[in-house]
């Protein structure tokens, strides 16, 4: 293996950035972090979807460097690159889990952090401020203005594609209010989800409340009411490099603690239903997601890259063992999760 750092490119407003970042420091493994000024950036190497994070990894015995994106798959192969202070559990079991609770922060707590920035005044008027200077320091304001035009038009149009508008806002914003309280109950017990050590499924959840806690007002103000304890915690997650990582750090899954259940239960309440009806949508050519969710309705276009992660976790699911298949379900039954499986 090349031992040269591997290089991280990002943005201190990408949370999938902030998410792998955080991976790395953790697991010690040699990074370089260069903040992107943007798709014309001559330091981005080629890649399928220009997408952030950019993970480069150097080639061997001087052969070329491969860039990659997603952050899940990328944390896996990190597992089989490096050893030790592992981020996804031993136990098959609780791996799943970890990959649930991923994947509802990446894809469903993603709903809230696009929500919330890209629907409210002030949290449009910071995003525009600092978005385009976290790339163009030495820029002068009067070229940074035309930037932030453009990058607040752009993502506010792309509100309908996330699944924000009129009709779900208030779904998103009482969805977040719950999932603070939850969250908060869990750290109450243990710092984190699973236990005494991080597992992906923290960096998930941390690389969207990097932005929920710390960048935006609207949200921030939010958190802080709801929970001064996951905001203490998000910062504490920036950088887990100096912690231990006890061998034993993970619950047991014939153990799982009432505040886990809770958590699984909330994402049996929104997650769920949406990923089912978004696999049923992609699967029949609709052009709008229609489902019910918590008691409210749901609409937005089909999202494909969120049916390829309900593949994902099926497949995953399906490679466990019979036993350890029983044993999730057991876990899972009376949360809404099972549904995912059935």
């Amino acid at each position: 293996m090349s031992t040269t750092p591997l290089r991280i490119l990002g943005a201190p407003g990408s949370p999938y950035s902030r998410k792998l970042r955080a991976v790395l420091r953790y697991r010690r493994i040699p990074h370089t972090w260069k903040t992107v000024r943007g798709p014309g950036d001559p330091d981005i190497p080629k890649v399928p979807v220009h997408l952030m994070p950019i993970l480069v990894f150097p080639g061997e015995e001087g052969g070329e460097d491969r860039a990659a994106i997603d952050t899940s798959p990328l944390i896996r192969e990190l597992e089989g690159r490096y050893e030790g202070r592992s981020v996804v559990p031993t136990d098959p079991v609780l791996a799943f889990l970890d990959a649930l609770i991923e994947d509802y922060g990446d894809e469903w707590v993603t709903k809230m952090m696009f929500h919330y920035r890209w629907s409210y005044a002030p949290d449009i008027e910071k995003a525009g401020a600092l978005l385009p200077r976290w790339g163009h320091i030495d820029v002068p304001d009067s070229k940074i203005a035309p930037m932030s035009k453009m990058i607040c038009e752009r993502q506010i149009e792309r509100l309908w594609v996330v699944g924000s508008n009129e009709t779900t806002g208030p779904v998103i914003e009482a969805s977040y209010r719950r999932f603070l309280r939850l969250l908060d109950a869990r750290l109450t017990e243990q710092p984190y989800v699973l236990g005494q050590r991080p597992a992906s499924a923290d960096f998930a959840l941390f690389g969207q409340l990097t932005q929920l806690v710390l960048v935006d007002p609207t949200p921030a103000a939010i958190a802080l009411e709801e929970s001064p304890r996951v905001c203490a915690w998000v910062e504490v997650t920036e950088d887990l490099s100096g912690i231990a990582a006890e061998e034993e750090g993970w619950i047991r899954r014939d153990d799982v603690p009432e505040t886990l259940r809770a958590l699984l239960t909330e994402i049996g309440r929104g997650y769920v239903p949406f990923m089912l009806a978004n696999a049923a949508a992609l699967t029949s050519g609709a052009e709008k997601v229609e489902c019910e969710v918590d008691g409210q309705r749901w609409v937005q276009k089909p999202f494909p890259y969120q049916g390829k992660c309900l593949g994902w976790l099926r497949e995953h699911f399906a490679s466990l063992s019979d036993q350890d298949r029983r044993a999730a379900l057991d876990i899972l039954e009376g949360t809404g999760c099972e549904a995912l499986v059935a």
